[in-house]
């Protein structure tokens, strides 16, 4: 049988597996896949010439697991069948959704030993995969990594990881391992049992071959009598001190939000009560489960559907060649140019690092060499790959050296003047087609762009700090900004592997005006006497990563007050000042509270050590009782105040496509994961729901709350966002006019 997906020959009994996807760069699991992996397990298993497989992938990486475009296509057919026969779409949404793993089943009983020689990626499905073999070996090299991330898309894993990993690893271990979506390196792999064997990366084959020429069992050990869990059985002394507090850390990180982490919870404890077969039967059902809920569907179209289309370039102009950058220049070398620095020469791009003295730049070049050499502690770089990164970045006061580059990035102070001086200081040196970027949160890009000569050739490129660590990146195109401008970052961005969303000029863009609305709801909430405790664990329990007084703490209580200040003074009378206001000004003119960045702010720092002020009903007033609150309220006030300022920012056309608008809530200032964010928060709720709610909101805590013209409009039909603004493809996608 000739096959698409993987090429299947023999050698001395040994059958040889290769999976190399025609005109894909990484493998991946879609139907196909799936037919000819079944019909190769039948071959392999019913060959008495065969003795034992290596199955390997033909591409630098192993596999980055299921396509999960497939389980949305089989969720609409679900959708679209259960109306009539509800029964026979249950069925159809179980027999589909556990098919990968009946397919494991079969490979992992078929008589023959499985060994997977793993190189590169390993991610979800593929880890399953490797977990069914009867034994791995890893590449040894920077480049493995594996991991059944699912859960961070609402998910869990269903082709049998849950139960696998649990009888194969530590039971605290495979439970992080799994609830977290960890991604480990060759030596955890090994460590955790979940790899056999190391090897070389040239000689990955040739150590499976030897290791089944050695003797692998074809029998797992849960297939045979007397098996015993590693970390002790459920009902076991280890297993009465295990379980309860897995349960109880479980709802401390999660507060029970995501209803893939449940099952999880519950299929791992259900499964290991069980023989296997049994156990992945569970799996199944709680996955069939999960994949209904409205909380997997919109984390898949968000963080899985949408990022793919934005990191792959749905934005880009399609009618501008692709740039090739060979050199970046970066303007300020403090904190945030410095982070700049180190993910762009990590991509393998020169950097011209410059700041006012040779000092200055040199201590920005030095973080990247702090950061380099932690990561090779870690074991995720080497020596030689910490003097090829330094080497590319040339710290320097001297502006001549931006000469040739093609894209400068300014990241110096947000002060209208000093990005002037700047941007005329570089403009003098560079090159004609070179594009210019400012790395400002709020400052409005058409009004920075008047300090150049070419604003055509002038863009707004937003980080997020720490810059190595988050993933999102916001362009914000001026009045005048050009295609080409655009084409250059968002080729940038791709080169240095993070997300882009693309945004119009307006005060704040987008995330830095939403993610202030979450600390100004913290604020007003002191206001009104919800003790400061009370606010910051209901910041969490909504789904937030931190607090909004810890957040406003690490944005900087000053640059709060300068925002609010600047804000005033450019909208004069029109300005309503209010608690914000006040409390701000308390903190930050009267006492010098300025947040972590001296140590005091809501919280009290000693290293990384933080405690609520206990000052802070000085500023704001005795707190009310705690019972006074309703806990599910001030949960939806943060969440309703940010959708609301977002649904705002999508009616002024600053956000123009609704994809932009959840990745960037998610990953720019980590809006409810489980939700799918901003705007997919109001469309689960629907139109007019929220709407009501707005109102509701408004008439109990202000007129911040009133809904815009645009939710009114929608609310009328209950109309949805992902309805009436789907997002459009082709090179214009994006651009409408404003609803």
């Amino acid at each position: 049988m000739a096959y698409r997906n993987f090429t299947l020959t023999t050698d001395a009994g040994i059958a040889h597996i290769v999976w190399d996807m025609p005109g894909k760069s990484m493998n991946v699991i879609d139907m196909s896949v799936m037919d000819e992996l079944d019909a190769i397990v039948d071959a392999v298993g019913g060959d008495a010439t065969v003795k034992g497989a290596v199955i390997t992938s033909g591409k630098a990486a192993f596999s980055g697991g299921a396509d999960l475009t497939m389980l949305e296509g089989l969720l609409r057919d679900f959708h679209a069948k259960r109306a009539k026969d509800p029964e026979g779409a249950a069925r159809m949404l179980f027999d589909g959704s556990r098919r990968l793993s009946q397919i494991f089943r079969k490979l992992e009983t078929c008589g023959k030993p499985f060994v997977a020689a793993i190189n590169g990626t390993c991610m979800g499905g593929a880890t399953e995969l490797a977990l069914a073999c009867h034994a791995r070996v890893a590449a040894e090299d920077d480049a493995f990594k594996m991991a059944l991330p699912e859960v961070k898309v609402g998910l869990f894993p269903g082709a049998g990881g849950t139960q696998r990993v649990m009888r194969m690893a530590d039971s605290q271990q495979g439970l992080q391992f799994l609830l977290q979506g960890k991604t480990l390196n060759a030596a955890q792999a090994k460590a955790m049992k979940l790899i056999d064997e190391t090897a070389p990366a040239k000689k990955l084959v040739a150590a499976a071959v030897k290791m089944l020429k050695a003797g692998v069992d074809p029998v797992k050990p849960w297939d045979q009598k007397g098996f015993r869990l590693p970390g002790g059985g459920i009902y076991s002394p280890a297993g009465f001190q295990f379980w309860p507090a897995a349960n109880a850390i479980y709802r401390r990180e999660t507060h029970d939000n995501y209803p893939g982490a449940r099952a999880l919870l519950q299929a791992v404890y259900e499964g290991l009560l069980m023989p296997m077969d049994q156990a992945l039967t569970v799996e199944s059902r709680y996955f069939a489960h999960v994949l209904q809920t409205p909380e997997a569907a919109n984390m898949i179209r968000s963080l899985f559907v949408s990022m793919q289309e934005l990191n792959k370039g749905a934005r880009r102009p399609a009618s501008v060649k692709p740039n090739r950058i060979r050199k970046v220049g970066i303007l300020g070398a403090g904190f945030m140019g410095a982070g700049i620095a180190y993910v762009t020469a990590k991509a393998g791009i020169d950097v011209v690092l410059i700041d006012r003295d040779q000092a200055a730049a040199d201590k920005g070049k030095a973080h990247s060499d702090e950061l380099v050499s932690k990561a090779i502690k870690r074991g995720r770089a080497s020596e030689a790959d910490k003097v090829a990164l330094l080497s590319r970045i040339t710290a320097t006061p001297d502006y001549e050296a931006l000469a040739d580059c093609d894209l400068v990035i300014e990241a110096v102070f947000e002060d209208r003047e000093v990005k002037r001086v700047v941007t005329e200081k570089a403009e003098a040196v560079l090159k004609s087609k070179a594009i210019y970027a400012s790395n400002t949160s709020t400052l409005p890009i058409t009004s920075l762009a008047e300090a150049s000569k070419r604003p055509k050739n002038f863009i707004g490129i937003h980080f997020f700090s720490p810059v190595d660590k988050m993933m999102l990146v916001e362009v914000i195109l001026g009045k005048k900004t050009g295609d080409k401008a655009l084409a250059m970052a968002l080729d940038y961005i791709k080169a240095i592997k993070k997300t882009p969303i693309v945004v119009n000029d307006s005060r704040g863009f987008y995330t830095s005006r939403v993610v202030m609305t979450y600390i100004r709801e913290g604020l007003m909430m002191l206001a009104d006497g919800v003790p400061a405790a009370m606010i910051e664990n209901c910041g969490r329990m909504a789904g937030m990563p931190v607090g909004p007084l810890s957040l406003g703490d690490e944005v900087a209580l000053d640059l709060a007050w300068k925002i609010v200040s600047a804000t005033r003074k450019d909208l004069g009378v029109k300005y309503v000042e209010g608690p914000l206001d006040n409390i701000l000004e308390e903190m930050v003119v009267k006492r010098e509270r300025f947040g972590r960045k001296n140590g005091k702010g809501f919280y009290d720092y000693q290293g990384r050590d933080k405690k609520l002020w206990p000052g802070i009903p000085e500023v704001v007033g005795k707190p009310k009782p705690a019972d006074a609150f309703d806990v599910e309220e001030l949960k939806q006030r943060f969440l309703v105040m940010q959708a609301l300022e977002t649904a705002r920012i999508f009616e002024e056309n600053c956000l123009t496509d609704v994809r932009e608008a959840d990745v960037g809530s998610i990953l720019g200032f980590g809006f409810a994961p489980f939700t799918g964010g901003t705007l997919s928060y109001i469309d689960g709720m629907g139109t007019a729901a929220f709407t009501e709610l707005c109102r509701k909101f408004t008439k109990k805590w202000g007129p911040r709350f009133k809904p815009n013209r645009l939710l009114k409009e929608m609310a009328k039909t209950d109309a949805r966002f992902y309805e009436r603004f789907a997002p459009e493809k082709g090179p214009d996608a994006g651009e409408r006019e404003a609803a």
